[in-house]
């Protein structure tokens, strides 16, 4: 019972992290700015991208070493392969993220 209130925990901090990197990359593309100041809204992409990308990555190392049992089971086991997308998706938003910090730490105003 205590892994199952974990697990829904982690999905629903999975999907806030999903929906929050993808609102921030869209403000960063379509706004010239968030804080008036290009070189600190690159360093927040930066540093909230790698923060999205640390749960995906923590989730790995915790099924790697953890829960091996249930990742050779992996075909059969379709709670896991959904978890495991999502947390492949939550890794794509991380790294949009960090492009997008890396634009604006990169882009000079013309």
């Amino acid at each position: 019972m205590w892994t199952c209130i974990e697990e829904r925990h982690n999905t629903t901090t999975l999907w806030v992290l999903i929906v929050l990197a993808i609102v921030y990359s869209g403000l960063l593309r379509y706004l010239p700015t968030l804080t008036g100041i290009l070189l600190l809204d690159g360093w927040i992409g930066i540093a909230f991208g790698l923060y999205v990308c640390a749960h995906p990555a923590a989730n790995a190392i915790n099924l790697l070493f953890f829960e091996r049992d249930r990742l050779s089971q992996a075909t059969s086991d379709w709670p896991l392969i959904s978890r495991l997308a999502l947390n492949l998706i939550v890794l794509l938003a991380g790294w949009m993220t960090i492009f997008s910090g890396v634009r604006a730490l990169v882009l000079r105003p013309t």
